[in-house]
């Protein structure tokens, strides 16, 4: 039974380890798709851009490599997702995104992209000095890789929106 139930079941590689990404593709995937079943992993994949992405370009491209890099290291899947964190400078201060990217088998592409969230001045000049965003939020803040839990946005709404509901509908 098992093997005939799990031949129609779809395979899902989410190119991170990260549980964040991994969780926000399930429940995506899960609204997206009702009548489907998916079998959901996560693989690390390079992004090919810089750690902490810094415009809007450089975040989409790092999206669309960690999908195309996955879809190497597992061919055998039926989706990959690429999902990449981003800021962009705007008159001073500092915007966070999210770019999705979803690849097919057939080679059809999707593209979400997430809303955006200014960060704080202090988080903002940690992030100019070099740190990561995670880094420089859970120095801010006090916390310990808040980027694998609920993010700068969930620390910043008191978890209203999470960083996992925030990729949600961009996936």
């Amino acid at each position: 039974y098992y093997l005939k139930y799990n031949h129609f079941m779809k395979k899902v590689i989410v190119a991170s380890t990260n549980p964040v990404k991994i969780n926000t593709t399930e429940i995506g995937f899960a609204k997206m798709f009702p009548e489907e079943t998916f079998d959901i992993s996560g693989i690390s994949a390079e992004s090919g851009v810089s750690a902490q992405p810094v415009s809007e370009k450089e975040t989409l491209q790092g999206a669309l490599n960690r999908a195309n890099n996955v879809s190497k290291l597992s061919p055998d899947s039926d989706y990959w997702v690429g999902i990449e964190g981003g800021l962009e400078e705007i008159d001073g201060n500092m915007e966070a995104f999210a770019w999705i990217v979803v690849k097919s088998k057939e080679g059809t592409i999707g593209k979400g992209r997430t809303g955006s969230f200014f960060l704080p001045s202090k988080v903002a000049a940690l992030v100019k000095e070099g740190k990561e965003l995670g880094d420089a939020e859970d120095i801010v803040f006090g916390k310990t890789n808040s980027k694998q839990s609920n993010g700068a946005v969930g620390i910043l709404t008191n978890d209203v929106l999470t960083r996992t509901t925030f990729y949600e509908p961009a996936v």
